[in-house]
């Protein structure tokens, strides 16, 4: 359920697409600026978590609940603090937040746990820092939302540096690329399509409500998910190594970063935690060289600074 803070919090990159206004650079606390980047590492780091657990034989759909039902009674719990005091839910919005957690949270998160089993680390962050491209795409698309030709050269940047790095793992790692990069890049769509109508809900519902039960939702798909496709014996047969990486998913990549990113928001401002994040590319790069051993090439550097290069520049337009 993780993505990079757009313009979000990767679930997977999570983000609250929340804008208070900025508090002037001179005022701006450490402690925003700590979680901010706390959030964009722990968020990182789920890449690197899914590729030791397959390491053990386990499939996505297994990983993805395990991480979904330890997730689940803290998002609960999210849902009913942040609700306290406020009116209970119509029923559309209650269908916004099925909808929601179905796109955001359940489908992109399968979508991107799947592509993980065919792609780098690296490449996987890379594809989902694209999201807030995929944001101003899909204004345009779906509501006539006008783009700025200093926008249009900005996904230009961006997208030339995934297809970089994509023609590189495509010659190492052959057709399976194409999949995974295909999956990878389902999910950031989906979370995009999540951002771009939960705007109107969080204004109502409010962010960490509206988090908590969107996430709450995906996990009951997950589980559900899980239970008909999948024999609960099969749990008892897991290595205990998935059984902590899990809860490690599921705590310090997963709800922990949701809280900071929430919090950094709050202390400086969507648009400095937006740029904060742009450290999830490189600290998910970092920690595939030492701890996944995956290469750290020429290729993958200069992909990656294409595609920050390019999320500042729309980062700069807004």
């Amino acid at each position: 359920m993780s993505r990079p803070v757009p313009s979000r919090p990767s679930m997977p990159s999570t983000a609250v697409p929340v804008a208070p206004s900025p508090a002037a650079p001179r005022d701006i606390p450490l402690s925003g600026w700590l979680l901010a980047v706390g959030g964009a590492i722990g968020f990182s780091g789920k890449a690197i978590i899914v590729k030791l657990a397959y390491r053990h034989g386990v499939d996505a759909v297994t990983l993805l609940m395990l991480r979904m039902l330890l997730a689940l009674p803290l998002f609960l719990a999210l849902a009913w603090w942040a609700g306290r005091g406020r009116p209970p839910q119509t029923g559309r919005e209650r269908l916004a937040v099925l909808g929601l957690g179905f796109s955001g949270y359940y489908l992109a998160s399968f979508l991107d746990f799947a592509g993980l089993a065919y792609v780098s680390a690296s490449f996987e962050r890379l594809i989902l820092y694209l999201n807030p491209t995929l944001v101003l795409l899909l204004g345009w698309l779906l509501f006539k939302r006008r783009v700025a030709l200093r926008q249009i050269a900005a996904l230009a940047v961006s997208y030339s540096g995934v297809l970089l790095v994509f023609g590189h793992e495509l010659s190492l790692a052959g057709r399976e690329v194409w999949l995974g990069a295909g999956l990878v890049f389902g999910s950031a769509v989906a979370y995009a399509l999540y951002l771009v109508y939960s705007g109107e809900f969080v204004q109502r519902l409010g962010a960490l409500r509206l988090t908590g039960l969107a996430t709450s939702v995906a996990c009951l798909l997950c589980i559900g998910q899980f239970l008909l496709i999948r024999s609960v014996g099969s749990l008892a047969e897991l290595p205990p190594a998935v059984w902590w990486l899990s809860v490690l998913n599921a705590l310090a990549c997963t709800f922990a970063p949701v809280l900071m990113v929430m919090m950094a928001i709050e202390r400086v401002g969507a648009g400095i935690a937006a740029q904060t994040g742009m450290i999830g590319p490189m600290s998910t790069i970092l920690m595939g060289v030492l701890i996944l051993d995956e290469p750290l090439t020429a290729w993958i550097v200069a992909g990656t600074a294409l595609v920050l290069g390019g999320v500042w520049l729309l980062a700069r337009r807004r």
